[in-house]
């Protein structure tokens, strides 16, 4: 058997289940991985001790599995709250707090038998794709430690390019999981919105933007994990029902779909160097199997597309984040760009925030009828390629000034507006070796589609396994 912590997360499983490995074995091996390797990237934070873990994985060793992640080593990203262990969202305001219950990602993910070792590092409340933060510091890119991982799910990320973890959720309002899943050459799949229900916190009707999601080095681990992940929270108004099985089909031919190939979009997206070829080289992967690939224009405009993103988004952030802002003592400890959209949000009308919602809803309309002509549409998933960590966002693209702090990953905000299937496959590297991916969405709903996409791409590339980082 190949090292441990090589193995994909539905191989080390069955190999678990059919007692070729036992459960303190994996622990060992990926506590000692993480031991060498951890400090170099800081991906994994809040560790629970190696004592504490060896011990709960030996006595799952003698306990029937629960579910499929039966003592599979998992880190929960750092905007989950996760009871009894350290959930801090990147903020000084939380740096020491301890929640005493699971949210229900958490808590799936457990009652699937996945021994929980710590968190996964993220940027202060998952603003911005880059995962730097003043209480747990930067998680730095596994293929170049002097560049970003991306974000915000950028320590669930590295940690899975470094085989630190052989699998991860993550979540994505603004590309959070599709960008680090560029940046670090694994998968990162966002579903429909209401597949992955979030807790009933708060408003539970009105904020549709972000969801969380399965991240991993193969699209047949974010299928298991998926199935975990899903099914309705019956104190949400909104919920997908979960197909019965995201993993039957994932091997059925593709050939003879179609993808519509958006690329700059009429240049309103401008791009780094590289960036278009590498997706273009991927999607040409997709013509050899049969897949018909064409270029295709949106009829929309993405002035209005962003219009209505920075409304929403700014409005949704404002009112979850309000306490914070009016109280001068947590004021001082946020980072200006929480400080931007709280003050943003705080400044909208009704007349605004509805003008910006009927966009979004014309923007749902229209590719639901362009989705009865494709199957699939493609764009990049990030715009530049990973940064230098010193940066706290990339100011310009090819000379084209970025006006705010956000606005260098537009190219997500088409699926995250209306809250669509969308996946980040790896599509190569750069002449710096840094990676970079391609999102595919479709339809609400067609998430199955969207994973049989990936999973014929990966076996005819594997580039996870194809090019590792070098630490």
């Amino acid at each position: 058997m190949s090292d441990i912590t090589d193995l994909d997360a539905v191989t080390l499983s069955k190999a678990i289940h059919e007692k070729k490995l036992g459960c303190s074995e994996v622990m060992s091996a990926y506590l000692d991985r993480i031991e060498k390797y951890n400090p170099k990237i800081n991906a994994i934070i809040s560790m629970r001790s190696r004592e504490e873990l060896i011990k709960e994985s030996k006595l799952l060793e003698n306990k029937e599995p629960t579910g499929w992640l039966h003592g599979i080593p998992m880190a929960i990203k750092d905007l989950a709250e996760t009871k009894g262990l350290k959930t801090t969202w990147g903020s000084p305001i939380f740096k020491e707090h301890i929640p005493n219950f699971d949210c229900i990602v958490s808590q799936r993910i457990k009652n699937a038998g996945a021994i929980v070792i710590g968190k996964t590092n993220t940027p202060e409340f998952g603003l911005g794709s880059h995962s730097y933060n003043p209480v747990h510091g930067v998680t730095r890119n596994p293929y170049d430690l002097t560049k970003t991982a991306g974000g915000s799910s950028g320590g669930a990320a590295a940690a899975l390019a470094a085989r630190l973890l052989p699998i991860a959720d993550g979540s994505d309002m603004m590309g959070s999981l599709r960008n680090p899943g560029a940046y670090n050459n694994v998968y990162g799949f966002r579903p429909s919105w209401g597949l992955v229900p979030n807790d009933a916190d708060g408003d539970i009707f009105m904020q549709t933007l972000a969801t969380s999601g399965p991240m991993a080095r193969t699209p047949t681990d974010l299928a298991y994990l998926l199935q975990t992940l899903a099914g309705p929270n019956p104190l949400l108004p909104s919920n997908k029902v979960p197909e019965k099985s995201y993993t039957n089909e994932l091997h059925k031919s593709v050939s003879g779909m179609r993808i519509g190939w958006i690329g700059n979009w009429s240049n309103n997206y401008p791009y780094e160097n590289g960036v278009l070829t590498l997706c273009e080289e991927a999607l040409s992967v997709y013509q050899k199997m049969g897949v018909k690939v064409e270029p295709f224009v949106p009829k929309f405009d993405t002035k209005k597309l962003w219009e209505s993103w920075q409304t929403l988004r700014s409005w949704a952030i404002s009112n979850g984040m309000r306490d914070h802002y009016t109280d001068p003592k947590k004021r001082k400890m946020l980072k200006p760009e929480v400080i931007y959209e709280i003050e943003s949000g705080l400044s909208l009308t009704a007349t605004q925030i509805h003008e910006a919602s009927v966009i979004r809803s014309n923007w749902f309309r229209y590719l639901t009828e362009v989705f009865k002509n494709y199957d699939a549409l493609a764009l990049p998933s990030a715009q530049v390629f990973p940064f230098d960590i010193e940066k706290n966002w990339p100011s310009e693209i090819n000379n084209i000034e970025m006006t705010t702090y956000h606005q260098w990953m537009e190219v997500v905000i088409p699926v995250s507006l209306v809250g669509l299937p969308a996946i980040n496959i790896p599509c190569g590297f750069n002449e710096q070796n840094l990676p970079m991916g391609l999102q595919l969405f479709g339809a609400t709903g067609s998430d199955k589609s969207i994973l049989k996409f990936a999973q014929n791409y990966h076996l005819k590339t594997e580039w996870p396994n194809r090019n590792r980082p070098i630490l």
